[in-house]
């Protein structure tokens, strides 16, 4: 796995939209927040491009993340949000250029797919963490400063996460690399060329209102193509429902009664991705060791390279 060079105060950070349309007002806000955080920031007015719902055509799109790639000042990127719309990138994509620059690239949601790519097409390590239109326009709380500043900046051995308010569903630790991320475009994925790979790996899913029989569905399509029989252990976001309350099984009961089977560690709560504040940052492609009874997951090494 080719890992980028870590960031440092002062360099450039790109911004994307590689899916739903962007809001300028959220995307400003969420620039100046990078902006405080000491670092230059580069766009152009095509993030603000529509085309039906998507921020501008899939070309254009799928043009301007390889420009980013490609451009030597620009040190990360970031993306504006999420919403639909990178699954049709995939095609326009060649991996070449991209792993002759390989950058940190950092987004969740829809961006689940180019995370997947990035991993599995590329060999990269990339990063499941806030985006520049909703967690940092928002500023913190919402996301963790520390596990994003751990993760994009230092080269010692990683962090180890810990959530007091989660829940340890089967106990037990085991070794792997992370990967992962929205359980709805995982699962979008399986039957095309980009499909989840999660062989030997610490699978971390979340989603966003979901009901329970809807995940229960999505785990059992994972089941039944093969996707679970390997993984070597389960991290769960916190699985946020922000519509009407849930009624029947508890979201936990769920994913226990699918994948205890497998007898494997499953920790349920962690905070990344979707959720209520506090987004973690997660590097896909390094490998951790999850220990679900002490509900900790630690980094065994960097995930991004010295210089």
């Amino acid at each position: 796995m080719q890992k980028a060079k870590p960031l440092q105060p002062g360099d450039t950070v790109g911004i994307a939209a590689p899916s739903g349309c962007v809001q300028r007002e959220d995307l400003l806000r969420g620039i100046s927040e990078i902006r405080r955080l000491g670092y230059r920031v580069r766009y152009d007015d095509s993030v603000f491009s529509r085309h039906r719902y998507f921020a501008g055509s899939h070309r254009q799109r799928a043009e301007s993340l390889v420009d980013l790639f490609t451009d030597t000042e620009v040190k990360a990127i970031f993306c504006a949000r999420g919403g639909y719309g990178c699954q049709y990138l995939l095609e326009l994509l060649d991996p070449v250029p991209l792993q002759a620059h390989p950058k940190i690239f950092m987004g969740y949601s829809d961006v689940t797919v180019l995370l997947q790519f990035l991993e599995n097409q590329c060999g990269l390590v990339c990063f499941h963490g806030p985006m520049v239109a909703w967690e940092f326009a928002q500023g913190e709380p919402s996301y963790n400063r520390d596990s994003l500043l751990d993760c994009l900046t230092a080269t010692r051995l990683g962090p180890r996460l810990h959530a007091p308010d989660s829940l340890t569903l089967q106990a037990g630790t085991a070794r792997g690399r992370l990967t992962g991320g929205c359980l709805s475009l995982l699962v979008a994925s399986l039957g095309t060329p980009y499909e989840l790979q999660s062989q030997d790996r610490i699978l971390f899913l979340e989603d966003i209102n979901a009901k329970p029989y809807q995940v229960d569905r999505m785990l059992m399509q994972l089941k039944l193509a093969g996707k679970l029989q390997g993984v070597r252990g389960f991290v769960f976001g916190e699985m946020l429902d922000r519509g009407q309350a849930r009624q029947g099984p508890d979201m936990p009961e769920i994913v226990l009664s699918l994948l205890q089977e497998f007898q494997v560690p499953i920790w349920y709560g962690l905070h990344s991705g979707h959720t209520s504040t506090g987004c973690l940052t997660l590097p896909f492609g390094v490998e951790v060791r999850l220990d679900a009874g002490q509900r900790w997951l630690q980094f065994e090494e960097a995930a991004v390279a010295a210089r």
